[in-house]
């Protein structure tokens, strides 16, 4: 309680009071009892004086009973001062006996006052005067009062009272005042205490709730029981601190909503403050950097976020209030950067907030679009320039020999074949990967498949002096699950393409083999042609990719493309392996049908 700053002050201020109070009083009191102590005095000694004027017997030499002489002269209190009998003539008749030093030093000061300013000898009225000093207990009051004999002055009575006897009188007297003030003040300083204290208590439990509020508890309330003002502050504050808690609580409950939203984006993002210290990052980008980042960044902000460009940008947003937008390349990686200001209440910029995008796959995307757009329209080109250089000449009736004229219409119609097989397979393409594409799976037999395959294919193969044959590793297929149809189109996509990089002489062989452990069969298509470039490899199977596009084979790049999609619709994998110069082998899956295995 002792501490609390407002009941010193209340009761610094009071004594400040009780102090100003007491100085004023004292200098008030002390200006009027001296003037009235004086007036007081002068009057008594006036009255005195005049009683001693009647003790004389009227003759012309003033004469008083020796014993009431003697007991003024030497008694003080008698007359309440010095006392001194002047004749007509001025002369000394009598005076006060000399007692102390102090005593002579006043007759001699109140003489030579005299010497200059005794009644003259017509004037009757008793006269009051002071003896002024060097300060104000110092000074002697004087009271001249004329004794008269048969109508003339016969003689004069002086009395004189110094002046430090009534300021003594008024001091003890102000001392006396002082002492009660005081013993009132402090009698009164107690009960003021406890008024106070119970004025000041309520204040500080609010102050406590408070501090209470500050330290998070939200819930702590003010007392509203004590009447009056304190009462309707401590209500008013409950008013205020509900409407601050459920403030709090709204914007509790939207921070962890959006906390909530930004941690599960994909989006990276990292809030910083105006010396660009991070405040709040999502998990996000945490690891969406993780390609780009680079040994030797010494700094936290660097191992946050890898480009020196993206700190300027924070930098340059809150000096500027702008949003900042750039497209950063990686390695392997590209993103897309946009720093915005963060503002305050007072629309001053309080800091900025990093969005950060992957944008590899869409970069891809739209570079992928962009080679679509350019191999259709050449593979397009290619058969519509050479059946342009055909009709024109028709047309024109250039070609006038009817063997030309066949010859033109053999090559027209194959152009326009292929034409039309390029529109087909990038119509089936389109399909397979929009799953607009519809068809059944179910189990067949693969040894049926693959007999019938091989008939075909043998004299194709013979023709073109290649060694083809069929190899079951594992013994006869068992059932497997699919669509025929599908997976024949499939390996004959596999042995054209094999076929088309096999040179004579060489030999295609299909296999299959029976995983027993993951209910898989294993179908490969294994050449021994010229094989593929390690830089080819990982486009293999990108629609219209070429590999070895200088020998100017011919196909459309889409085969191995359908093959995939083909494969992905039935839930199924192909890869490929291929040593340059060796050969190639594309191997794809089946899945295992238990029960049934055909012979």
């Amino acid at each position: 309680m002792f501490r609390s700053i407002l009941l010193k002050r209340i009761i610094i201020t009071m004594l400040a009071v009780l102090f100003l109070t007491a100085v004023l009083t004292s200098v008030l009191y002390l200006f009027a009892s001296d003037h009235t102590l004086e007036v007081s005095k002068g009057n008594e000694m006036q009255a005195r004086a005049k009683a001693i004027v009647s003790y004389y017997d009227g003759s012309s030499s003033p004469q008083i009973d020796p014993s009431v002489l003697n007991t003024c002269m030497t008694d003080r209190n008698i007359a309440g001062s010095y006392f001194l009998v002047y004749d007509a003539n001025r002369s000394l008749l009598a005076q006060s006996q000399e007692l102390t030093a102090t005593d002579t030093d006043v007759l001699s000061r109140l003489k030579t006052y005299l010497d200059q300013n005794l009644l003259s000898g017509t004037d009757t009225a008793v006269k009051q005067s002071i003896i002024v000093g060097q300060d104000a207990f110092s000074g002697i009051l004087v009271v001249q009062a004329p004794i008269e004999s048969s109508g003339t002055i016969s003689g004069y009575v002086v009395l004189a009272s110094p002046m430090a006897d009534m300021h003594s009188i008024s001091h003890e007297l102000l001392k006396s005042l002082l002492l009660a003030f005081t013993i009132a003040s402090l009698f009164m300083l107690i009960p003021l205490y406890f008024i106070i204290y119970r004025l000041v208590r309520p204040l500080q439990k609010i102050n406590d709730v408070a501090r209470t509020m500050v330290q998070g508890d939200s819930f702590v309330r003010a007392n509203t029981k004590p009447k009056g003002e304190i009462g309707e502050l401590a209500r008013s504050f409950n008013e205020q601190a509900d409407k601050l808690s459920n403030s709090i609580s709204d914007l509790t409950i939207e921070r962890n909503r959006l906390r909530e939203i930004f941690d599960v984006i994909s989006e990276g993002i990292v809030s910083v403050d105006l010396e660009l210290r991070p405040l709040y990052s999502n998990p996000a980008i945490l690891t969406l950097f993780e390609n780009a980042k680079r040994k030797n960044l010494f700094t936290d902000r660097l191992q946050l976020i890898p480009f020196d460009e993206v700190w300027d940008d924070f930098k340059n947003c809150i000096a500027e209030g702008k949003t900042i937008e750039r497209t950063l390349e990686a390695r392997d990686n590209a993103y897309l950067s946009t720093v915005v200001p963060t503002f305050d209440n007072n629309q001053h910029v309080a800091g900025a907030t990093g969005f950060f995008r992957d944008i590899t796959e869409s970069e891809r995307l739209e570079q992928t679009r962009r080679d679509y757009v350019a191999n259709v329209s050449h593979e397009l080109r290619t058969p519509l320039t050479a059946l342009r250089g055909l009709v024109e000449p028709l047309a024109d009736g250039m070609v006038r020999s009817e063997q030309d004229r066949m010859r033109y219409y053999g090559i027209i119609l194959h152009e326009t074949m292929r034409l039309s097989r390029l529109i087909d397979d990038m119509l089936e393409l389109s399909r397979l990967q929009a799953r607009t594409l519809a068809f059944k799976t179910f189990p067949f037999d693969l040894n049926v498949l693959l007999t019938d395959l091989e008939a075909k294919f043998a004299p194709v193969m013979s023709d073109a002096s290649i060694t083809f044959r069929i190899d079951c590793k594992s013994g006869p297929n068992p059932t497997v699950t699919g669509n025929p149809d599908r997976v024949e189109q499939i390996l004959v996509i596999l042995m054209d393409n094999a076929k088309k990089y096999t040179p004579p002489g060489g030999s295609i062989t299909i296999t299959t083999e029976t995983s027993e452990e993951r209910d898989l069969v294993f179908v490969s298509v294994i050449d021994t042609g010229q094989g593929i470039h390690e830089y080819d490899i990982d486009h293999i199977f990108d629609r219209f990719y070429k590999a070895d596009r200088a020998r100017g084979k011919k196909g459309t790049g889409l085969g191995l493309s359908i093959a995939k999609e083909l494969l992905n619709y039935m839930g199924e994998t192909i890869s490929v392996q291929s040593d340059y110069g060796e050969g190639t082998t594309f191997t794809f899956t089946l899945k295992r049908v238990h029960g049934t295995t055909w012979y």
